[in-house]
C-alpha cells in the first residue's frame, strides 16, 4: 500500500522567463545557475511571496502548479533563501519552503494560471490550464 501523495507546490515566474527557460522538456528559471535550486512555494504562501516579489510586475506572472511526485529532481523543504529586492511578508507564513535542486520537467507541471491582481492583491487563479496551452503544442514534448 502507498503513502498519500505529496500536495503540490507552486512556483511564480513572469511569463517572459517561462517562455525562455523552456528546453528540451525542461524548465530552468533564470536565477537557477546563481541559487542552485528552483524556488518554490505552497498553496498557503503563494500570494505573500507574489506580493513580496511581483506587485510591480509589468508583464503576467503564471502560477505553476507542479506535482511533486513526477519531479526527477529532488524537493528539499529548508528555511527561506530571500531573493534581494524582495519583501518579507511571506516569511511569516511559512517556516520551510520547498526548494528543488533540478530544472523542472515540464511533465511535472500540473497546470499553469496567470496570477489576477483584484483591488490591488493577487488572487488564487479560478482555473490551471495544461502547459500545452500556454506554451503551444510544438514546446512541449
Amino acid at each position: 500500500m502507498s503513502g498519500p501523495a505529496r500536495a503540490a507546490i507552486y512556483h511564480l515566474v513572469p511569463v517572459s522567463e517561462f517562455r525562455a527557460g523552456v528546453k528540451r522538456g525542461l524548465y530552468t528559471p533564470s536565477r537557477f545557475a546563481q541559487d542552485g535550486f528552483v524556488h518554490c512555494a505552497d498553496r498557503g504562501s503563494v500570494l505573500a511571496v507574489a506580493a513580496d516579489y511581483f506587485a510591480d510586475a509589468t508583464e503576467p506572472v503564471l502560477l505553476l502548479e507542479i506535482d511533486p511526485e513526477r519531479l526527477a529532481a529532488p524537493v528539499v523543504r529548508e528555511a527561506a533563501a530571500p531573493i534581494p529586492g524582495g519583501g518579507g511578508s511571506h516569511l511569516a507564513g511559512a517556516a520551510l519552503f520547498p526548494h528543488v535542486y533540478g530544472p523542472i520537467a515540464l511533465a511535472a507541471i500540473a497546470g499553469v494560471a496567470p496570477l489576477v491582481k483584484r483591488g490591488g492583491a493577487f488572487t488564487w487563479p479560478d482555473r490551471f490550464a495544461p502547459v500545452r496551452e500556454v506554451l503551444g503544442r510544438g514546446a512541449v514534448r
